[in-house]
């Protein structure tokens, strides 16, 4: 368990608690030389931790790179990994030695502050905990797996923790709303952008367990011709960067992200990582997008602050049991350093007491011990003086007793009074003891606070929205005008352009030309099958070229369905689909978009019949003829809107099948073809009635096939 989940107090393992304290009794201070970590490394498994030192080895390179803690422990020189996912050097080429900020983990641990143990072989003896004079916990975060249970720590700014502690200290009942009015969220050392809410944040400091979304910080950068590219300059925390290029390069092989040309690492120790677009045209917010959704530039970071407590038992804590933990530490830190402190300073005034009286009577002192045998009994008994006293004459060296001045003892008597008293007075008084604590945390700020290059923030918020966000897929096609050919057997192709001349093309034999359609790549097509169905597809993903092209049946899955209708969608424009049988109804275009293959059902067809057309609607009236050559008008306001359905009758029939039908203005009039010449006929009150009736012959000139076009 203490393997795997950190103590609240220091925020350590035994692991590290082991290697910090191997670099102490190494003398590896901030200004001391570098050691090589082989060193290092061998001291830790041969005195402390009885394991392979590759698992030690692991820990120290971790404590040591930037990308890994926010607050690094250990002063690297060497080759100790990178963010790409890069090993560290061997151990026998790095050297180590402790950061500034790791000294205040161990600051007073030799002055009886923590209990210690014995070594797993009773030879020597290791720190239970260390003293922390920081929240390291929070400051560095942490990660484990136990058997049963699991630890994530995401590590913070250590001002704001600081803040946090200083306000909890003046304010005993404050609550997690209080406190998170300092501690805005993690601050991760590779920053990054966290999109989660204010609440959501609040949320999962509250219970303890929770996540964030950490997304990477680009910028767009503007080249010459108006052409740009995107920079990313901080990526999500714990990603490697190659991995994130490796994503990239898969997502660009495979032809997902079309809007992208390129993606290139200007790397050096800053992160720079080029994306360019496929066309100045192209937003770079939907290119983010699409990647956010895609890759790991968007992360979500857990939180489970399953830590042991100052019981020793495993718990899952909020955020203010864990800063009310470490302020008791403290306290209690400094409680323990105040006696030790004081014992020193009684065991020196009893020492300065013996040698105030050795200097008022030295040359008594030293007749004596020329001449007597056992000098220590008799000055004990003739200057009223205790056994150490004594002792401490007897030890003193004649060039000191020479040097032995009064006013020199009495002032060191003096400051020690001084300091004993101000030292009692923190065992005594609660309010001092807050003091000093207050002082010791206001210290780390200043060294380690946002004035400071370590200490500014580095990961910023961004609240994203909760919907959502649906990116069009036509928003990654580059838009060109095609021209959409489908012939009569369901061979479907595209050809760049408008006004094409279609006169070469060329069809399979008995094939011939059925639908023209003059489209954009980023166009969706609609599909009627005589059944009924819509089927929609990118008009991108239509074949190119002036061969036969492609099966629609290969696209989507038709089957044996005729295509009765084939036209470029619109966003929420109105559709009238009628069957054979005189049934219609008018449907919304976002209403038949089909999202799978399958397509989507739309009009119920009955039996020994089809569905005739789909048509938009532009006009005011309706004209439908049948088989019965009788010609229906009506207003196209009788017509209701579906969004599926068999219809209402449009024109009744006996022993008769709709054959066409037609939207038009009035004003314009009703207009047919009749061999390429077009005839219109605006009188078309002899034919005008009502939705649902039979209709009259129509005007002579009519064609016999009775249809329009």
């Amino acid at each position: 368990m203490s393997r795997s989940l950190p103590d609240v107090r220091d925020g350590l393992k035994p692991v590290h608690r082991r290697l910090l304290y191997a670099m102490l009794q190494l003398r590896l201070d901030p200004t001391a030389a570098y050691k090589k970590c082989a060193r290092v490394v061998g001291d830790v498994i041969g005195k402390y931790h009885p394991h392979g030192d590759v698992a030690v080895y692991d820990t120290l390179v971790r404590l040591a790179q930037s990308f890994s803690l926010r607050y690094p422990l250990i002063d690297g020189q060497g080759n100790f990994g990178s963010i790409d996912g890069d090993n560290a050097a061997a151990m026998r080429y790095t050297e180590s030695r402790m950061t500034e900020i790791c000294t205040l983990l161990i600051s007073d641990i030799d002055k009886d502050t923590v209990d210690f143990r014995a070594t797993y072989d009773d030879s020597d003896l290791e720190p239970v905990i260390m003293p922390s004079m920081f929240p390291n916990l929070l400051a560095n975060g942490s990660e484990g797996i136990a058997v049963g249970m699991a630890t994530s720590i995401p590590p913070h700014n250590l001002h704001e923790l600081c803040d946090a502690l200083i306000f909890l200290l003046d304010h005993k009942d404050s609550s997690i709303h209080d406190i998170l009015e300092f501690i805005k969220g993690p601050d991760f050392p590779t920053a990054g952008i966290i999109i989660d809410s204010p609440d959501a944040i609040r949320q999962a400091y509250s219970t303890g367990r929770g996540s964030f979304r950490v997304r990477a910080k680009w910028e767009k950068e503007e080249l010459s011709y108006g052409l740009y590219q995107i920079v990313i300059t901080e990526i999500p925390y714990q990603v490697q960067k190659s991995k994130i290029i490796e994503q990239i390069a898969g997502l660009l092989k495979d032809k997902k992200i079309p809007l992208i040309n390129n993606i290139r690492d200007e790397s050096t120790e800053d992160i720079r990582l080029i994306i360019e677009a496929r066309d100045r045209n192209c937003d770079p917010n939907i290119i983010m997008e699409s990647l956010f959704k895609l890759t790991s530039l968007e992360n979500r970071i857990q939180l489970n602050m399953n830590v042991i407590d100052s019981n020793n038992i495993p718990k899952v804590a909020n955020i203010l049991e864990v800063l009310k933990e470490f302020l008791l530490h403290r306290k209690n830190i400094i409680t323990r350093r105040s006696n030790f402190l004081i014992n020193k300073i009684e065991h020196r005034l009893e020492l300065l007491k013996g040698l105030q009286v050795a200097y008022l009577n030295l040359d008594e002192i030293i007749k004596i011990i020329r001449e007597e045998d056992e000098p220590k009994q008799l000055m004990m008994v003739k200057f009223n003086l205790t056994q150490l006293q004594v002792e401490a004459i007897l030890n003193t060296k004649l060039r000191s007793l020479r040097k032995l001045e009064e006013q020199e003892i009495i002032n060191e008597q003096t400051a020690l009074e001084k300091e004993h008293a101000s030292l009692l007075k923190i065992l005594q008084d609660s309010n001092e003891l807050k003091k000093v604590l207050k002082k010791e945390i206001k210290f780390v700020q200043n060294k380690f606070g946002f004035s400071t290059k370590l200490g500014q923030r580095r990961t910023i918020f961004e609240e994203a929205s909760n919907e959502t966000q649906i990116i069009d897929i036509s928003a990654f096609i580059v838009k060109e005008p095609v021209t959409i050919i489908c012939s009569k057997m369901g061979w479907i192709r595209s050809l760049k352009g408008h006004n094409n001349d279609l006169s070469a093309i060329k069809y399979k034999e008995g094939d011939e030309e059925k639908f023209v359609i003059n489209a954009y790549t980023t166009d969706k097509i609609l599909i009627l099958s005589s059944l009924g169905r819509f089927f929609t597809i990118l008009a991108d993903n239509i074949v190119k070229g002036k061969g036969n092209g492609e099966s629609i049946k290969l696209i989507v899955d038709i089957g044996n369905e005729e295509i009765m209708t084939m036209l470029a969608y619109k966003k929420n424009i109105n559709l009238l689909v009628a069957n054979t049988k005189g049934k219609g109804f008018i449907v919304n275009s976002d209403d038949v978009l089909a999202a799978t293959k399958l397509g989507k059902q739309i009009m119920q067809v009955p039996a020994n019949h089809t569905c005739l057309c789909c048509l938009i609607v532009e006009g005011d009236h309706v004209a439908c003829i049948g088989e019965n050559r009788k010609l229906l008008i009506f207003k196209i306001s009788e017509i209701p809107l579906m969004k599926k359905g068999q219809g209402v009758t449009l024109q009744k029939f006996k022993d008769a099948k709709l054959v066409d039908i037609k939207i038009f203005d009035q004003e314009t009039g009703l207009s047919w073809k009749v061999h390429e010449k077009t005839k219109i006929e605006k009188n078309i009150l002899p034919f005008l009635g009502h939705r649902g009736g039979v209709g009259k012959i129509p005007p002579s000139g009519f064609p016999k096939n009775n249809k329009f076009s």
